[in-house]
């Protein structure tokens, strides 16, 4: 069983950073020529746009976390009966689901003159927003259906499809803008094939688990459960989105939505990456669920250190990375009127680091359904984050809207969630993680000062240089962090499940 589910995480994670890879070169080039069609106002309403169908995904109350989350023991148990209820009841919801957004969202339209703040006013603004709104729609219509793929530690057959569809989706947005500079048949062509590719998942799903279409009742009180697990995530939900998807609305009223549009193409760079480095850890998820309900506290202790290290080594050369590479790749991929201030990018890289050295309490929240006690300390944080934001929005803009985030985290469940996690799933003391913690914090601020020493005042005129300079600092940041953190017990466990992975004549 242990062998699978590493095989299983190994296979995950290989497809989904395939398809991140794939997607990050696509989405420069869509980008690019965006920006020369369309312009960095329609960027920021793009921006915008997407941050109000975020919050309008409230409306699923949580039932996509919960839904993975309560296959993972009838999965475990062979349970196809109860597997096919599952599938059912959330049929059930997501129809009403779907049905309560496109109605909600509908309902928004007479207040996006208060939301959009230009210059001037784009023509077709309605149109726009009301093509968002059936692209949002369409991902509640089957979203059931796959969920089972994803907790039965298949995540990669998803991807792999999905990167077929991504593909050819940003292919011919790009093309067909390039061609047409119209907006409207941008997001016709976005519309189409997000429609196609859940469809198309859709019927994946069937194919492999076909009992899912059995008409079968579940119990009430299994369902009473379900909603009372649901009424967890549901604050757990608010608060995040609340966390991640307000920025853009705020710098919107209070900035300008131009400016949504030059943070975007930092965010566009933040969140390839961050992706990039969830998609190692998430595609752990659905293993972790196994291991929760089959393994001891030991067991589930030693593979979070496994993944603490990795991610305190991820977080180091990320921060260092993205705070002396990033304003030189956008100047010479845009142009310096799109480099934001230096303030700008500290906020940025705080985030940075918080948002990929939390990943493995992230994670182990997620495969624990630790949500359900963690509900209002994360209300908490999104209401910090919200109160800040406004405030040191105005006083010193918008690096203000991004710093209230990184202090909302650090003010609340960067520390009550390490302890909640240790005390009740790994039976001993979270001193150790916030050792490690600190550890990483003092490496990182460390190798940061070195590497401004030798190239804080190097600008490269080009992308030779630029290159040359991205080597230098991943190079140092690596050999660094591997001297401090290449014997510890975290990796030696990632070694040792390397190792046996490999050819018998390989293993030394």
């Amino acid at each position: 069983m242990q062998e699978n589910r590493t095989k299983n995480s190994i296979v995950n994670i290989c497809f989904s950073l395939g398809f991140q890879l794939v997607t990050l070169v696509l989405g420069f080039v869509n980008r690019t020529v965006f920006l020369q069609c369309l312009g960095v106002e329609y960027l920021g309403v793009s921006g915008l746009f997407s941050d109000i169908l975020s919050m309008l995904s409230l409306a699923d109350l949580g039932f996509g976390t919960a839904m993975t989350f309560s296959m993972y023991k009838p999965l475990a148990e062979k349970d196809y009966t109860k597997l096919a209820g599952l599938v059912q009841l959330y049929k059930k919801i997501y129809r009403f689901i779907a049905l309560t957004v496109l109605t909600v969202g509908t309902a928004l339209i007479p207040f996006l003159q208060y939301l959009v703040n230009l210059p001037e006013n784009l023509p077709l603004i309605k149109v726009y927003y009301l093509l968002y709104l059936a692209n949002t729609v369409s991902s509640y219509l089957v979203v059931y259906k796959t969920s089972i793929l994803s907790a039965d530690q298949k995540e990669y057959v998803l991807n792999k499809y999905r990167s077929i569809f991504s593909i050819a989706q940003t292919v011919c947005m790009t093309l067909f803008l390039w061609i047409t500079h119209s907006y409207v048949v941008y997001l016709c062509v976005q519309v189409f094939f997000t429609y196609s590719q859940n469809f198309f998942c859709s019927h994946v799903a069937e194919k492999q688990y076909p009992y899912i279409n059995q008409k079968v009742e579940l119990p009430k009180g299994e369902i009473q459960v379900i909603f009372k697990t649901v009424g967890s995530v549901f604050l757990y939900k608010v608060s995040s989105v609340i966390l991640n998807a307000t920025d853009n609305t705020l710098i919107s009223v209070l900035l300008g939505t131009t400016v949504v549009g030059f943070y975007s193409n930092y965010t566009l760079i933040i969140n390839k990456l961050t992706n990039i480095v969830n998609t190692v850890f998430y595609s752990l998820t659905a293993s972790l669920g196994n291991l929760i309900v089959k393994e001891n506290e030991e067991k589930r202790y030693h593979i979070f250190l496994a993944m603490q290290s990795v991610s305190m080594v991820l977080s180091t050369v990320c921060v260092s990375g993205v705070f002396f590479l990033i304003s030189d790749f956008v100047r010479l991929w845009l142009g310096s009127k799109y480099v934001l201030s230096e303030l700008v990018l500290l906020a940025v890289v705080c985030n940075l680091y918080f948002a990929i050295s939390l990943l493995p309490i992230w994670v182990f929240r997620e495969a624990t359904g630790l949500y359900r006690k963690t509900k209002y300390v994360m209300l908490a944080t999104a209401v910090i984050n919200l109160i800040l934001s406004v405030i040191l929005g105005k006083i010193i803009g918008l690096a203000g809207i991004i710093f209230a985030t990184a202090i909302a985290r650090l003010t609340t469940y960067f520390w009550y969630e390490p302890y909640l996690l240790f005390r009740n799933y790994f039976g001993q003391s979270c001193s150790v993680y916030f050792k490690g913690v600190l550890k990483s914090i003092v490496t990182t601020l460390c190798i940061l000062a070195i590497e401004y020493i030798c190239v804080g005042t190097f600008h490269p005129t080009g992308w030779i240089f630029w290159i040359a300079k991205a080597i230098f600092v991943c190079g140092v940041s690596f050999l660094c962090v591997f001297a401090l953190y290449g014997k510890s017990e975290g990796f030696q466990i990632i070694l040792g499940k390397v190792r046996k992975c490999l050819p018998q004549n390989m293993r030394r």
